[in-house]
């Protein structure tokens, strides 16, 4: 069945239906990944977007229950060049297509995928829909009718729509001697991938996943070792409560790391500011330049807003990484608080392990914290 993809600027591309049929609107991004692509699709972080695989072939090796980041897929979405209709791998469940439909995913095939990034980059990320319900080039009124509905599309509410209802315990999984207690992790699920919980416990701490709107009296009575900010999606100053109860935390002096969202509501609870990207950085090759240990890191992320390292305070906080193409932060060391944060994803999942030593420093400041160790 034919598919189109009519973006906001007027273009129309036509290609074949992947997934579900029907009409699905939202904001077309890219991401750069040549794997991870089930990673990307369960990953809470794109919500409201609809994500564009810029490596032309996607599912040849099949999905699998394993590899999901969350019980779902989030997007609005997908767009590949060439969807693998017979995936090889031992670890192979089910096909692309497959798992789309089991997820009620829209998506659209045998586009040129290279000219669509091209007009997002030149562009910037900009709202669009895939249509399986009709032809916008012999249909026009249903066209005219779409595109109001396309130019009014906002990503709002997100946090409020991934993060979990109630309370999630999570048991260590190595790490911990006998007769030894295990480092609590409180873990603010503002759209959490489940690699941060499981980097968490294989370290030895015992994790509970909080939801995005536990207060400070909340997280008091649970007393735990230190505060985990995870990843999630939207626009970070939406969030003004969350915000708020972020301060009013790290304001106790709790040892605190934030990843991607994380990191950019503590730098909003800080007092900086964030701004929207033109086409932000979605992939696993994204270069990270940390100036103290004079080395460039590989990084994975999954963002469209970026702290204004200008705007931070310098007696609250200073600048720790900055992103090697663009200049723009990418993680902040806080001197006002026991906390630190990074843009990019040292979970990885999928991408490179090259920054996953994050998690150690965080178990080093619990400890520190504790008088177990002498420094952090």
């Amino acid at each position: 069945m034919q598919a189109y993809l009519i973006l906001a600027n007027g273009r129309i591309l036509k290609g074949k239906s992947l997934g579900c049929q029907g009409t699905t609107v939202g904001e077309v991004v890219f991401a750069t990944g040549m794997v991870g692509f089930e990673e990307t699709l369960t990953d809470p972080s794109y919500y409201g977007q609809i994500i564009t695989q810029t490596y032309p072939l996607i599912g040849n090796y099949g999905m699998n229950s394993e590899d999901k980041e969350s019980g779902k897929i989030w997007a609005k979405g997908y767009i590949v060049r060439e969807a693998c209709t017979t995936p090889s791998n031992f670890r192979s469940e089910e096909t692309l297509d497959t798992f789309l439909k089991e997820n009620g995913i829209i998506g659209i095939e045998g586009i040129d995928t290279r000219n669509l990034t091209r007009i997002l980059r030149e562009s910037g990320v900009m709202n669009g829909a895939i249509t399986t319900e009709f032809d916008p080039e012999t249909e026009p009124e249903k066209l005219a009718a779409l595109m109001p509905i396309i130019k009014a599309y906002a990503v709002t509410g997100a946090v409020d729509a991934v993060t979990c209802t109630e309370p999630q315990c999570f048991a260590p999984t190595a790490g911990v001697a006998e007769g030894e207690e295990p480092l609590h992790i409180a873990l603010l699920d503002l759209g959490c991938k489940k690699n941060i919980v499981r980097c968490l416990c294989k370290r030895g701490c015992r994790v509970t996943v909080l939801p995005a709107s536990t207060t400070l009296a909340e997280l008091k009575a649970l007393a735990p070792d230190g505060l985990m900010l995870s990843n999630g999606p939207g626009d970070p100053a939406e969030n003004v409560q969350v915000i708020a109860n972020i301060r009013d935390m790290l304001d106790t002096g709790i040892p605190a790391f934030g990843i991607c969202l994380g990191h950019q509501l503590t730098a909003l609870a800080a007092g900086a500011k964030t701004c929207k990207l033109k086409y932000g950085h979605r992939g696993a090759n994204q270069p990270v330049t940390s100036p103290a240990k004079q080395r460039t890191f590989i990084t994975s992320q999954n963002h469209g807003y970026a702290v204004m390292a200008d705007t931070l305070p310098e007696s609250v906080g200073q600048m720790s990484y900055f992103n090697a193409n663009d200049g723009t932060c990418e993680g902040v060391d806080y001197l006002k608080w026991n906390c630190f944060t990074v843009q990019f994803h040292p979970e990885a999942n999928g991408g490179p392990k090259d920054t996953e030593f994050l998690f150690d420093q965080f178990v080093s400041r619990m400890l520190a914290a504790k008088g177990v160790i002498n420094n952090a």
